[in-house]
């Protein structure tokens, strides 16, 4: 937003030996951002960024009075005198209270329109204006000057001469000044003479009344219009105006007869007006009341962790507009002026005041002082915390997706965990971005294949995130998943290449289920997107419920093979288990295998299970040392090699004790797994 800084001299006595860049480094301390300070003639135009809550300050006056709080000098408030006029019954009439509570006309005669002068015209350049003339660059220079948006009516062109303010009616229309005809839609707030609108409430005013240079002749309207009407109505139309870029966000309730008289005493000095011929001033609904607030110093200098007193809040709050009055001990009773009406809403709200006029560089930075977490650690978030450092500790590099996917991406894979259909986006970005991903799988191999495309010669990446669905009834549900793609060669031909592969992202699986306090059981399964043949559902023990999936990619023409994994982290819910140490036993093992001929459809899950269920106490550990199909194994059938170690902690085992055990797991085996 541009202020002319010549303007703001001339409302804020400023002394002539401060600079440009001065004054805007103390603005921008002021929490008012300078972007920029450009000569403009004999002028200089500074570019201030002013927050959306501070339409206060969206004016040549407001940033006076912040100069002012700032640098101290004399404020020159351009008030005008005060004017005794009455208007005829009628002029005004306000039938939308609520969308209207305040409209200000004031009636001038013997205008004539022409060019306004040159200081005028120089200021309105200056923050990037075009004067059109002087009735017009008047109702301009009131709003930069103090904030109320005004407009001027030729009076001969509204019928009957007067206003009615209401809402539109179906099917009118308006063209506006900008040339453009606007279909009015119910609700929409217009300003209308005795039979059709005349203007857009807050917004822009119509053609047909506009102010020619034959216009004698001017209503001035300045109002207070309800900003959430206004808002809808710019909205609607596609439409955005200084007027309502100020409406928007609620102007001075109390401004509107003030800025009225000082269009009316600039239109005498420059249009050769006669002083107001009628002012009618009509209230619509009334806002509620302001109520004072209370700021306790003491809160305040523990706010602030500075030692701010009385003296501070009594320099910096009244040049700003502030009445106070001591309500305690160390406590004010503070009147927020009507401009600030909007912003100013609570104790806190002052703190700011007061603490960026006595400077932000003026007090100290300290650490605020944590007494401890602001809420417990959830066991979901223990969890995840477990998953991500045992996969990074596995050599696996965490990846980020996005958190929704096209319909391609949706039906590429079986979605399991997520037992509805997809959630639409409304809005979305595009039609590759048109669902709530129901996996994470897409999203993984995505990043896979960017690093495959650009040579990379090997992908280990997991993912953390949450999928979505819809239930039955329309309600949306999420949970949370861990997806995992690995593949290519690790290591270098003199340490001896390793290619990743299924079993690979299986034990990266069952060694995390193992850290989390349970176990995965691998069971082979035809599921969408995956190679047939490589592909598995994962249980957990004794239950049939699918808890993930893991199998090859389904893909040709790849640099090489990814194998790929998704898993539900629910089921391992609520806690990890506590990591523990266990001393080694001084006491030497024993080592032998044991080979088991079965049929080739039974799964080495279903052998290890059948273990677990008889494990001696001295089993210290046991693996697949080997599978062998060919001669001497009949078809159809595997020799599969079973691997034990055993040892005691208290004694030395003997060769008896340890055959007996595994004789006794060799039974059990054979009679259930064993060729007949």
């Amino acid at each position: 937003m541009k202020y002319s800084l010549e303007w703001l001299r001339a409302l804020v006595e400023l002394p002539a030996e401060l600079r440009a860049d001065e004054i805007a480094r103390r603005l921008t301390a002021a929490g008012f951002h300078v972007e920029g300070a450009d000569a403009h003639g004999t002028d200089t135009v500074l570019d201030v960024d002013v927050t959306t809550n501070r339409v206060d300050a969206m004016n040549h006056l407001g940033l006076a009075r912040e100069l002012h709080a700032l640098l101290g000098g004399t404020l020159r408030d351009p008030r005008p005198a005060v004017v005794q006029a009455s208007a005829p019954g009628g002029l005004v009439t306000i039938d939308a209270p609520r969308l209207c509570r305040r409209y200000v006309a004031v009636v001038v005669r013997g205008v004539r329109v022409a060019e306004s002068p040159d200081w005028m015209r120089r200021r309105l350049l200056a923050i990037g204006l075009r004067p059109i003339n002087n009735v017009v660059d008047v109702t301009n220079y009131v709003l930069w000057e103090t904030g109320q948006p005004l407009h001027a009516f030729d009076l001969a062109t509204l019928g009957e001469q007067r206003i009615v303010v209401r809402e539109a009616r179906a099917g009118e229309t308006l063209r506006t000044l900008d040339g453009e005809a606007r279909e009015l839609q119910p609700g929409m707030l217009v300003i209308a003479d005795a039979t059709k609108p005349v203007g857009l409430g807050g917004v822009m005013g119509g053609e047909e009344t506009e102010v020619t240079e034959t216009t004698t002749e001017v209503l001035l309207e300045s109002a207070w219009f309800d900003p959430v009407s206004v808002r809808r109505t710019a909205r609607a139309l596609g439409m955005h105006t200084d007027a309502s870029h100020r409406f928007e966000r609620g102007v001075d309730p109390e401004g509107q007869l003030r800025a009225a008289l000082r269009a009316a005493t600039l239109l005498a000095e420059i249009a050769g007006a006669t002083a107001p011929e009628a002012i009618a001033d009509v209230a619509g609904e009334a806002l509620p009341p302001l109520s004072p607030v209370t700021l306790s110093t003491a809160r305040l200098a523990r706010f602030a962790g500075h030692d701010l007193r009385d003296a501070d809040v009594e320099r910096t709050l009244p040049p700003l507009g502030f009445a106070l009055a001591p309500s305690a001990a160390g406590e004010w009773s503070i009147t927020v002026p009507p401009w600030r009406r909007f912003d100013v809403l609570e104790e806190a709200d002052l703190f700011e005041e007061v603490m960026r006029l006595v400077g932000f560089d003026a007090i100290a930075p300290a650490l605020p002082c944590v007494e401890g977490p602001d809420a417990p650690e959830l066991p979901a978030h223990r969890l995840r915390d477990v998953v991500k450092d045992h996969l990074a500790a596995a050599g696996l590099a965490e990846t980020i997706s996005w958190a929704f996917y096209g319909e391609s991406e949706d039906e590429r894979f079986d979605v399991f965990g997520a037992p509805g259909p997809a959630l639409r986006l409304v809005n979305p970005l595009s039609e590759r971005y048109a669902r709530m991903r129901r996996s994470l799988l897409p999203g993984i191999v995505e990043a896979a294949d960017f690093n495959r495309r650009r040579g990379a010669l090997a992908v280990r990446l997991f993912e953390v995130g949450h999928v979505f669905w819809r239930l039955e009834g329309g309600e949306p549900r999420e949970a949370e998943h861990l997806a995992l793609a690995v593949g290519g060669r690790t290591g270098n031909p003199w340490q001896g290449n390793v290619e990743l592969d299924f079993f690979d992202a299986k034990g990266v699986l069952e060694s995390l289920a193992e850290r989390v306090g349970g176990a995965l059981v691998a069971h082979p399964a035809t599921i969408r997107g995956l190679v047939p043949g490589r592909a598995a559902h994962l249980h957990r023990p004794g239950s049939d419920a699918v808890v993930g999936i893991l199998g090859q990619l389904d893909e040709a023409g790849a640099a090489f093979p990814l194998f790929v994994a998704e898993l539900a982290l629910a089921p391992f819910a609520p806690l990890p288990r506590a990591e523990e140490v266990r001393q080694p036993s001084r006491f030497p093992a024993i080592e032998l295998d044991l080979t088991l001929t079965h049929s080739v459809g039974v799964p080495w899950s279903a052998l290890a299970a059948a273990v677990e269920e008889r494990r001696p106490p001295q089993l210290v550990a046991f693996g697949l040392e080997n599978r062998y199909q060919g001669a001497g194994v009949p078809e159809g059938a595997v020799n599969t090699t079973l691997h034990f170690v055993f040892q005691a902690d208290d004694r030395s085992l003997t060769q008896d004790e340890v055959n007996a055990q595994r004789d006794e797991i060799a039974a059990l085996l054979l009679e259930r797994f064993g060729l007949r």
